[in-house]
């Protein structure tokens, strides 16, 4: 019986030293540090997941069947168009190009014969010795004869291009990978399996899929915004796996024009340089894509930055009579390490970052401005 009275005594103690301390505090303003917030236009980003693809993909197939009888390409290596990357044997194209010359060397000789022949029968006929009917004969003998020429020089040409074809060139410059034929392999004309894959990496895509409002977000801002065009920014960073941010920034050339009726989402493809070639097709990476600008938005330091009883953001803030004030705001992201809150707080609020933990709304305190300035760098 005696322990709830001693209670209630500790706990009006308390209460008394509360009371005295916010007494004390309304008395003798609590120094805190501020920060005089600036207005901005802000470019908002949308992080998506994106692959990269490579700029340009070629699969080496064989145009004639044969034998491999030597690969002339390093593996991994980098290869130029036009390079020789395999030799087939050619002993059997070779023979036939030395026989599409004979029938051609034929060929004229049976023109040159009927070109004569032609000409003598016109000669007899103006002396009444041979008929129209053997002119006619003569001319057409003629014409077969030009004609069976051209044959033979096509023929010629082709066995020409299917000897040039045992040896298979490089059809793009780039990296090449893994051979995937063998010296003494079998091949065929136009086969399914490639010999090698040549990819040109120098530059890379990298396709994102986009939800429909971002695509609404960022056609707007690129259209819609005239006042804000000088802040925004349509280049796109990206985040690689181990966290670091690729050196090189790429631009948005197109996007599909359709968006998937099961997904709700559309492809966005971004144009990145890659020289010293870290990126390669497959890779998974994170895009930073500039959706929109927040006109008029402050970077509040996320140490000015707490959350009340309901999950809303609030900040402490100094009016002109050095009163704390408490502020519900509306944020749109963040950037360094700042939130970007567009409702909420204005362009010169002092903001309490230092000191939070002595004070409450109604409280008199003593600001000094801080003397580090909120970081605005990329998040």
């Amino acid at each position: 019986m005696l322990r709830t009275p001693r209670f209630l005594f500790v706990l009006l103690t308390l209460l008394l030293s509360g009371f005295s301390t916010i007494a004390t505090a309304q008395q003798n303003p609590v120094p805190v540090e501020v920060v005089v917030l600036q207005a901005q236009n802000i470019t908002l980003f949308s992080k998506l997941p994106g692959r990269v693809v490579a700029h340009g993909v070629a699969e080496v197939r064989p145009q004639v069947s044969g034998i491999i009888v030597e690969r002339q390409f390093k593996e991994g290596g980098i290869v130029e168009k036009g390079d020789a990357m395999y030799r087939i044997d050619d002993a059997i194209y070779d023979a036939q190009v030395q026989q599409s010359t004979a029938n051609v060397a034929q060929a004229e000789a049976q023109l040159t014969a009927a070109e004569k022949e032609e000409q003598r029968v016109a000669t007899l006929l103006t002396r009444n010795v041979a008929s129209q009917q053997a002119v006619d004969d003569a001319i057409a003998a003629r014409d077969s004869a030009r004609a069976a020429l051209l044959v033979a020089k096509a023929q010629l040409q082709a066995a020409k291009i299917d000897l040039e074809h045992t040896l298979v060139r490089a059809p793009l410059t780039g990296r090449v990978g893994r051979a995937l034929a063998t010296q003494g392999a079998l091949v065929t004309a136009q086969q399914a399996e490639p010999l090698a894959i040549i990819r040109q990496i120098d530059k890379v895509y990298v396709d994102v899929a986009v939800s429909t409002r971002d695509v609404l977000r960022f056609n707007r801002a690129m259209t819609r915004q005239p006042a804000a065009v000088d802040a925004f920014d349509p280049t796109v960073t990206i985040t690689l796996a181990d966290g670091s941010t690729f050196e090189h920034t790429g631009t948005v050339l197109a996007a599909e024009p359709q968006v998937d009726p099961q997904t709700g989402v559309s492809v966005l493809r971004i144009e990145f340089q890659n020289p010293d070639q870290l990126l390669l097709p497959g890779m998974y990476v994170t895009a930073h894509l500039p959706v929109e600008v927040a006109q008029d938005a402050v970077l509040a330091p996320q140490a000015g930055v707490g959350r009340n009883r309901r999950g809303q953001p609030t900040a402490m803030v100094v009016d002109d009579n050095n009163v704390v004030a408490e502020r519900v705001l509306t944020v749109r992201g963040t950037q360094g390490d700042a939130w970007i809150v567009s409702e909420g707080l204005k362009a010169g609020d002092k903001l309490i970052v230092a000191g939070l933990q002595k004070i409450a709304p109604g409280v008199t305190v003593q600001p000094e401005e801080q003397t580090k300035s909120a970081t605005t760098s990329q998040d």
